[in-house]
């Protein structure tokens, strides 16, 4: 049962839309002016699959020089974990000026599938550096490809989207670093809702990531729900997939 193992994916994933033949990738624009990344923050996260509870993810925000580092964690718990076991930690470098990322490390267990990735974005060289180890079969592979001025990472992008001016009816799109290739996510912000959490009620803006293809076309629908001020903190996220819709809800938010 990979339902929650998916669904991670999706959430701190986005939903990915290739770059065609020819196509300009989009310009990363800075952080808008007088914004702040949380900094020395962890956010905890609820996760339901339908009407049960699954699991819990942690997200933890460090400075680390002029950049900024995103820890996150994901894991199964309950009846879920019994089914189908997943332990997944993500960890990403960027500038907090700029928003390019320049390193984004995954470490999987996701059943019997078990995977260690770095990803390395050289602005220097104009390249991307992705080295994958398999931890079942030993297999490894090195995959380098071109880049062009700066991109934002998976799990980033999340956060990246808070910086920008969220417009009722506007949307954007993100370059993101993919292993072999730069791909477009673009953010649809659809419009303001109350999000009610065991942290309170929130005023919202809701942002939908869209993609032409990927791991959901034509199999359901992404959202996100920023918090309606200044700092655009996700307060919930949502995948409604053929095979059920799994939920991620701010239940932790602690300055440490």
């Amino acid at each position: 049962m990979k339902t929650h193992a998916i669904a991670v994916t999706l959430l701190f994933g986005l939903t990915l839309a290739a770059t065609s033949p020819g196509q300009d990738p989009a310009i990363l624009s800075p952080p808008r002016p007088g914004f702040s990344f949380p900094q020395k923050q962890t956010l905890t996260y609820s996760v339901d699959w339908r009407v049960f509870p699954a699991g819990t993810a942690v997200v933890r925000f460090e400075a680390s020089g002029d950049r900024e580092r995103i820890i996150a964690s994901a894991n199964t718990s309950g009846a879920i974990n019994l089914l189908f076991h997943v332990s997944d930690n993500f960890q990403s470098d960027f500038d907090r000026e700029k928003g390019c990322t320049y390193d984004f490390d995954k470490q999987t267990v996701e059943g019997r599938r078990q995977f260690n990735s770095t990803l390395n974005i050289d602005y220097a060289q104009s390249k991307s550096i992705l080295d994958e180890k398999n931890m079942v079969n030993g297999q490894a592979r090195h995959v380098e490809a071109p880049v062009h001025g700066c991109l934002t990472d998976l799990l980033t992008g999340v956060f990246y989207t808070g910086s920008q001016q969220l417009v009722v009816g506007s949307s954007f799109a993100i370059p993101v670093a993919d292993a072999q290739r730069t791909v477009l996510v673009t953010m649809k912000v659809e419009g303001r809702e109350e999000i009610k959490t065991t942290l309170g009620t929130f005023k919202t803006i809701r942002v939908q990531p869209t993609a032409d293809v990927g791991v959901v076309k034509n199999r359901g629908n992404i959202w996100i729900w920023y918090t309606d001020d200044d700092r655009h903190l996700p307060v919930q996220m949502r995948a409604r997939l053929f095979w059920g819709t799994i939920t991620f809800r701010l239940t932790g938010n602690e300055n440490k």
